[in-house]
């Protein structure tokens, strides 16, 4: 009799924790789909980053803008609101490369 009891709860402990909302989660979004050029995305794209959100990804356009592109993903921290700890939630989704420069015209 103790032994149903105890599956019984066991049985009811795993029901709960799959039937539950992951609050871990929880507001989270899901994670890019594939890297983001910090050098060429968009402020839509660059929110696609975990805890990057429409203030921050204008603020990394912006410093682009202004300071020009970025040689590698570390220098991201220069940008107000990313330290070690952004950075290192993000960085597995970043990359940079130069900019395509246009053809020479004939």
């Amino acid at each position: 009799m103790k032994y149903r009891r105890f599956v019984a709860a066991v049985l009811a402990v795993a029901l709960a924790a799959f039937a539950a909302p992951s609050f871990a989660g929880a507001g989270s979004k899901p994670a890019p789909t594939a890297k983001v050029n910090i050098n060429t995305a968009s402020v839509a794209q660059l929110e696609t980053l975990p805890g990057v959100g429409p203030a921050l990804a204008g603020r990394i356009v912006e410093h682009r803008q202004k300071s020009g592109n970025f040689r590698t993903t570390q220098e991201l921290m220069n940008v107000k609101g990313i330290g070690e700890k952004n950075y290192a939630r993000i960085e597995q989704w970043l990359t940079v490369s130069e900019v395509p420069k246009a053809a020479p015209s004939k």
